[in-house]
């Protein structure tokens, strides 16, 4: 019996309220040796008020020496084991911004690049593109057509845009096209599996007709093709909790994930504090609230300490908002950690806290990844997360006699 079949069988119904607040990429690493981390340096009175009401403690979000992806990083938060419940980005994409996927059709999260007169990528996000800007251009791909296949362009937000394709014999088993890093091509889409194979060679073919389409874009003049993925079958919040989920979220991959474990987007916020709008608007409609926030993420993607600091104090902000609608369990965490040091997501542990009525106080008076280690919650897997809110929201019952 896994974790989810127990908690099956323990939940049970009251009118607690859950929030979960995730600050994706929260977790860091100090710029120096011996210096406080992006967290620690960040001005953030109220998540410190936070974490001397509350329990802390650094949380894994697959397992220890794991890198996760934002997929599999918010699965574990959400308690389900990322390991065994593999959902693509791609999926994940074209749900979040309303596409409904058919089970013949695999999706792709793909993002637009620049290319050099060589083929070789000079810049993974061309520049961070603005929607604005990307979106005609994810349309103008969309006159690629390839026998055989329904080939659907989707604009999604920035550099980002969905590729879904809708055919017989179609798996989602191919490599990413993404090599991590400039001054190298675009990889080639490799099947790792015989059902995938087709998918390779259709994934090739709209390659060579995208950057023929675009050559002559300043930026945007290349692909790159992520997470190749199919429909997954997986059980709802709802089944699983016995709660009424709500997500809200800016980016359209986050609203995806949320969608396939049975959450109702609320709103489409476009701020942080938007997203708060939104929450104060639904609060009397849902038992749990998932609350995203996308620019610890990108900040520490950039290489950017001090502006990551910066996303996180503006993080901080909205906290009291939160907790002037007196939700009965608090959560703040991330999905993985993204140090700006390494300009990339990292296995570090994320530092967790939980707030609640009947939450252990620790001796835990800041948020932080040091002050953290000395906090209640310990060492713990992310699978273990909503089990945890469940339990501090009375709403797990006894196991066994």
């Amino acid at each position: 019996m896994d974790i989810q079949d127990l908690v099956r069988d323990l939940k049970t119904a009251n009118d607690s309220k859950i929030v979960m607040l995730v600050a994706d990429g929260l977790g860091g690493l100090p710029r120096e040796p011996g210096g406080p981390t992006e967290l620690e340096a960040a001005n953030t009175p109220n998540l410190d008020a936070v974490a001397k009401a509350g329990v802390s403690g650094l949380m894994f979000p697959i397992m220890r020496g794991i890198t996760p992806g934002s997929g599999p990083g918010h699965l574990g938060l959400f308690g389900y084991d990322p390991v065994k419940h593999l959902i693509g980005r791609g999926a994940l994409e074209a749900t979040g911004i309303g596409f409904k996927l058919e089970n013949s059709d695999v999706a792709i999260r793909c993002n637009f690049c620049s290319l050099d007169a060589d083929g070789n990528i000079t810049d993974r996000r061309a520049g961070r593109i603005p929607t604005e800007q990307s979106a005609p251009l994810a349309v103008k791909l969309r006159d690629v057509k390839i026998p055989g296949v329904e080939v659907f362009v989707e604009p999604v937000k920035e550099h980002r845009f969905a590729v879904i394709f809708r055919g017989e014999g179609l798996g989602g088993n191919v490599e990413d096209t993404d090599p991590q890093k400039t001054g190298v091509p675009p990889l080639q889409p490799v099947a790792h599996d015989d059902a995938s194979r087709k998918t390779a060679e259709i994934a090739k073919q709209f390659y060579a007709r995208a950057v023929e389409i675009l050559k002559d874009q300043e930026k945007a003049n290349g692909v790159t093709m992520r997470g190749f993925s199919r429909k997954p079958d997986i059980l709802t919040y709802e089944e699983v909790y016995g709660l009424r989920p709500a997500a809200i979220a800016v980016y359209p991959m986050y609203k995806g994930l949320a969608q396939l474990v049975g959450m109702t987007i609320e709103g489409q916020p476009g701020t942080l504090a938007e997203e708060i709008d939104v929450l104060e608007k639904a609060w009397g409609d849902y038992d749990f609230f998932f609350v995203h926030y996308k620019y610890t993420d990108s900040r520490g993607e950039d290489g950017d300490f001090d502006a990551k600091v910066k996303a996180t104090e503006e993080f901080d902000s909205i906290v009291p908002r939160v907790e002037a609608l007196g939700p009965d369990v608090l959560i703040v965490t991330g999905d993985h950690s993204t140090p700006s040091r390494l300009a990339s997501h990292s296995w570090h542990p994320v530092p967790t806290m939980i707030k609640a009525a009947d939450a252990r106080r620790d001796e835990c008076q800041t948020f932080g990844e040091t002050e953290a280690l000395k906090g209640e919650l310990g060492h713990f897997d992310a699978i273990y997360l909503m089990p945890l809110a469940l339990a501090h929201a009375g709403r797990l019952g006894k196991f066994g006699a």
